[in-house]
């Protein structure tokens, strides 16, 4: 066990792709949070008159003002593990004001998850110019984060239709092969942070998806050399 190599993992993306809530999700799944906190976190939230919408996303953001406002600020921080690594996970800030934050924590990232969302023109926004997902892409390749994944979340939305999937898919693969990624070493998994589809164990709701969970392809991640850091 002592012998898993580390890796750090940004989670990027364009404000309400929901970045914050499939990893906070994720890890109530992987049992890193418990869900007591999560019970706790949607009383909470109750208390903003949004329902208990950031149930999951407050695992992450655990400053009052991005709970306040609904967005993640600062870089968030949570460690877990695969059966083949150890991940230090680093939620970044989906809001251009805070585009420093994210440059930060993408200079010490190994890896990267880029969340893109199924819901119709969600995907669009945050590709078109000045969108957050087109941005963080560029950032990713050009500060040299080598290896990254596409989550397509959200897909409860469009009740996890494979439609829905493929024309975001064909937008995000028109942006990372954009930036300068190679199309045959970018996975694309379809999720849902929401109701937790496909994050650790293989959704239902998807029969026509014979691919991997988020947690299996980020087994498929190379450690990096230990002279890198």
């Amino acid at each position: 066990m002592a012998d898993k190599a580390h890796l750090n993992m940004i989670i990027t993306g364009h404000i309400d792709n929901g970045k914050s809530t499939t990893m906070g999700h994720f890890l109530m799944d992987l049992g890193v949070v418990d869900e007591r906190a999560i019970a706790q976190h949607a009383e909470e939230s109750e208390k903003t008159g949004k329902g208990d919408t950031f149930k999951y996303a407050w695992v992450m953001d655990n400053i009052k003002d991005e709970r306040e406002r609904g967005i993640t600020i600062d870089l968030a921080f949570q460690k877990f593990e695969t059966p083949k690594f150890f991940f230090t996970l680093i939620d970044a800030p989906g809001h251009r004001d805070f585009i420093k934050n994210m440059i930060t924590g993408a200079s010490e990232a190994d890896a990267a998850v880029l969340v893109l969302s199924a819901k119709e023109g969600e995907t669009d926004t945050a590709i078109a110019p000045g969108g957050q997902a087109r941005e963080h892409a560029f950032l990713l390749k050009t500060l040299g984060v080598g290896q990254l994944i596409v989550a397509i979340n959200k897909m409860d939305d469009s009740k996890f239709s494979e439609d829905a999937y493929n024309a975001a898919k064909a937008k995000g693969e028109q942006l990372v092969k954009s930036v300068g990624y190679k199309l045959e070493n970018v996975p694309f998994v379809p999720v849902s942070g929401w109701t937790g589809d496909n994050l650790v164990k293989k959704s239902e709701n998807m029969p026509w998806y014979k691919g991997k969970t988020l947690m299996e392809s980020f087994d498929d991640f190379v450690a990096p050399r230990k002279t890198n850091r």
